[in-house]
């Protein structure tokens, strides 16, 4: 297993993730446990530090999830209830739970992009689609790419906070448009004048791509809401 999710989303991350990005809507876990049968259970992809499959599993849920990142894995195991959920390490794209089937598999903050090709891609939704049950549901989350943060030279830079005098984060994008890549440092200054580069790299894809892999795979679509709250 190549070990891009350990030296860049995962390892590299750990430290700031969850000061970034805050607790996760509660209609998240309301979507989700309503998919995930009875009894309840839920496979979750890449769980990190459990920001969705903590407080799902608090709801009643019994989580089981993937994770690349022993570093993502301790954040978990160090909040309340996160040495209860079983973590698998290994790559999510690979689906590694054996013979076991889940009602419902889900992957949410625009991680799929996170794997670094199409190919990659489509072997995740085969291999979701291998876990499901009969009728069980696969719930992704994921942007639609917006081109136009891009200059006419494929670079973006963008300032994502000002918080303080001290603090500030920006971030340096590089778009190759055929391979629908984007390779991104964010730059964040801290409080005590440290500075952190931390690197995203990902692979995105369209609507309509996202339904082919799915058919692919022997999946259908049955809805697209613009959030969790089925707006």
């Amino acid at each position: 297993m190549k070990d891009w999710a350990k030296e860049t989303y995962g390892d590299l991350w750990a430290p700031y993730y969850d000061e970034i990005y805050p607790a996760v809507d509660n209609s998240a876990i309301v979507l989700l446990a309503g998919y995930a049968g009875e009894p309840a259970r839920a496979l979750e992809l890449a769980i990190g530090s459990g920001r969705v499959g903590l407080p799902l599993s608090h709801s009643g849920v019994e989580v089981v999830g993937i994770e690349a990142s022993q570093e993502m894995i301790s954040l978990l195991r160090a909040k309340p209830g996160g040495g209860d959920i079983e973590v698998i390490m290994g790559d999510f794209a690979d689906v590694p739970v054996g013979e076991r089937r889940f009602p419902l598999v889900y992957l949410v903050f625009n991680t799929l992009f996170a794997l670094p090709s199409q190919q990659r891609q489509i072997e995740c939704f085969a291999n979701v689609a291998a876990a499901l049950e009969p009728e069980g549901r696969f719930v992704l989350e994921g942007f639609v790419p917006d081109l136009g943060r891009f200059d006419r030279h494929n670079t973006r830079m963008g300032v994502s906070s000002i918080s303080t005098n001290q603090a500030h984060a920006y971030e340096l994008s590089i778009h190759d448009p055929v391979d629908q890549t984007v390779t991104s440092h964010t730059v964040r200054r801290l409080e005590d004048g440290k500075t952190v580069v931390l690197p995203v790299v990902l692979r995105y894809a369209w609507p309509a791509e996202l339904d082919l892999m799915a058919r692919l795979a022997g999946l259908e679509l049955e809805n697209r809401w613009d959030w969790y709250d089925r707006r």
